[in-house]
């Protein structure tokens, strides 16, 4: 697909790429003016801005769904999640995780569980194929760590309940990458294909990211933050983030899962130092404005109007599971109970890269039900993104 508003004296493709960067940033800007003066989280903005990328590039221009920066915008996302995940990696350091990790465990395991039963049993009693309810009871168990993350460094809560929070994101998509794993078996085995294929490729995505977390950790939280504070330590960040985004999609592993490893091997074995968390939240903005708003662009607006009530179904269905499951978490965990939001589920709600990577894979698996299913997916974690900072918020409050 051609870059968007390619100028017709013929922009070559690298300067229309460097001009639509140049672009994405300057909404950031933007952004940032209308959210100081309306309250509203920026990173609903940046959403909004993608979806008018995608409306005018759709609708107006008449060229198929896309990304108007091509091939660049999968390793742009994949940078801005894998350092999400090593930063949400060095949120769970034994001593938080000996405070807070039993009731990490109790309540994201409610949440997913609640939540995965809730939209798969409700898709069922609608009528919905037994592929689409399944797939999707799978999916809605990932949230997006970047929202989150984001929301809560914005609103500048370090409360309990805040630190509770980064930490069910930090695990919450190791458990969506397992979930989705077993389900893609079941589905397998019970539509007679190959379950355990299915089984043993949700193994390595698992196991091989624990290895390469470990394999580039290991070593890192040794070398790292051993030079003067500076360009050195920023570029040991960087190199950090790019071997864990290069080597996981190299080896089909899970980047967020290996990130996420890679940063609690450096937080914990590393007492010397926390500069490389310092300077990848120093780096991280640019790559977060490029994530949320390619994520608004990728709309697909041909298909919205087939996927319209498995769209509506799923939104309502995945918002009462994640309320139900944090409530039950909640109440699970008495012994916090009192300073625990009975809606902490809810600020589990942003959705987006992984939601969207995983849908891919069930197109590819089940091309039968790929179109009208990834367009639910797509549509709804516009509205995830959309709705869910105003969530966390609201839980936060």
């Amino acid at each position: 697909m051609e870059p968007l508003f390619r100028l017709a004296g013929g922009m070559s493709s690298s300067a229309a790429a460097l001009v639509w960067l140049g672009v994405i940033l300057a909404s950031s800007i933007l952004a940032d003016v209308v959210a100081a003066r309306t309250r509203l989280p920026r990173i609903s903005l940046l959403v909004l801005v993608g979806a008018g990328v995608a409306i005018i590039q759709q609708w107006g221009l008449g060229q198929a769904g896309g990304s108007p920066l091509d091939g660049l915008s999968e390793p742009l996302i994949q940078l801005a999640l894998v350092m999400v995940a090593f930063l949400l990696g060095g949120e769970l350091t034994l001593e938080r995780l000996r405070a807070t990790g039993p009731l990490i465990v109790v309540v994201s395991l409610s949440v997913v569980l609640v939540g995965a039963l809730a939209v798969g049993l409700g898709l069922l009693a609608l009528g919905f194929p037994l592929v689409v309810a399944v797939s999707l009871a799978a999916i809605s168990v990932a949230t997006d760590p970047a929202a989150v993350r984001e929301t809560v460094r914005e609103s500048g809560d370090t409360r309990f309940r805040a630190r509770l929070l980064l930490g069910i994101v930090a695990i919450d998509d190791a458990w969506g990458i397992l979930v989705f794993g077993l389900a893609m078996a079941l589905l397998g085995w019970l539509m007679a294909s190959d379950g355990g294929g299915a089984l043993l490729q949700a193994g390595w995505e698992l196991g091989g990211a624990v290895l390469l977390g470990s394999v580039v950790g290991l070593p890192a939280a040794w070398l790292t933050g051993r030079l003067r504070p500076g360009e050195p330590t920023q570029v040991e960040a960087i190199a950090l983030i790019l071997l864990l985004a290069g080597l996981s999609d190299w080896l089909a592993v899970s980047g967020l899962l290996a990130a996420m490893v890679a940063g609690a091997l450096v937080a914990n074995l590393s007492p010397h130092h926390t500069r490389s968390f310092n300077e990848i939240e120093h780096i991280e903005w640019p790559f977060l404005v490029f994530f949320f708003v390619l994520s608004g662009a990728s709309v697909d607006l041909r298909h919205l109007d087939e996927a319209l009530w498995l769209t509506l179904a799923y939104i309502v269905l995945r918002l009462a599971g994640r309320f139900l499951g944090g409530l039950l978490g909640v109440r699970l965990a008495r012994q916090r109970q009192s300073v625990l939001p009975r809606e902490i589920g809810l600020a589990l709600t942003p959705q987006a890269g992984i939601a969207m990577g995983m849908a891919l894979l069930v197109v590819e698996r089940f091309p039968a039900h790929g179109a009208v299913l990834l367009s639910a997916v797509v549509a709804s974690t516009l509205v995830f993104e959309l709705v869910g900072p105003l969530l966390v918020r609201r839980t936060l409050r």
